[in-house]
């Protein structure tokens, strides 16, 4: 089967590739297709948790990056580490990312951490999703948007959140108090990648996904 890579287009300033990502397994709980994001604002170009499609499939990535190309990365997660030295060491551009990996899985530039209450570039926003802190949703004000890496996730379309042992204590709570902020747009990495304001609401609401049974 040989490799696709697909763009899309979100809203100004805000786009995306989705391409399968190669550690994924039969049997895994998340979806083989992933999501890459890339948003401009206030004047930076920034890489969200970015996986670097293949070189002939990806041409128009590349071509995209190169007619506005990246200021800076992000990853939002300890193991949403992906292609980030790649980015990096190629744009000669600074990163961002959690203060602690998993071990033998940390990239080896080094990030700058991501802490709440702090702006990265353009604006952007890390948020707190009440599950111990190692991932940091972004609000990105410009495109009243939210982008996570694993909180949600969209199985079949149906965007849901991702199970945690404290769910009903901190994880939904938290991303109830994200409903203060003026979002229109929920962006995940794995599943159907673009969502509305009110598919977050009912996610809230739905049996959450990858819950272990017994619990």
């Amino acid at each position: 089967m040989s490799e696709t890579v697909e763009l899309q287009d979100v809203t100004d300033g805000l786009w995306l590739w989705r391409q399968r990502h190669w550690e994924w397994r039969e049997g895994d709980d998340w979806e083989p297709e992933v999501a890459s994001f890339v948003v401009e604002s206030r004047g930076e170009v920034l890489l969200l948790d970015p996986l670097a499609p293949p070189p002939i499939a990806g041409r128009e990535v590349y071509e995209r990056l190169e007619r506005h190309r990246p200021t800076g990365a992000v990853i939002l997660k300890p193991d949403h580490v992906r292609d980030i030295d790649l980015f990096l060491h190629w744009y000669a551009i600074p990163g961002h990312g959690p203060w602690l990996f998993w071990k033998g899985d940390a990239p080896r530039e080094e990030l700058k951490p991501i802490l709440l209450g702090e702006e990265l570039p353009g604006g952007l926003q890390p948020l707190a999703d009440g599950r111990g802190g190692l991932e940091k949703p972004l609000y990105l004000p410009e495109q009243r948007a939210i982008v996570f890496a694993d909180g949600l996730t969209a199985p079949d379309g149906v965007l849901r959140v991702w199970w945690h042992p404290a769910l009903e204590t901190h994880a939904l709570p938290a991303l109830r108090a994200m409903l203060e902020l003026p979002f229109e747009l929920v962006l995940v990495s794995h599943g159907a990648p673009v969502h509305t304001r009110a598919d977050f609401e009912a996610a809230l609401e739905r049996e959450p996904w990858s819950r272990p049974e017994g619990t």
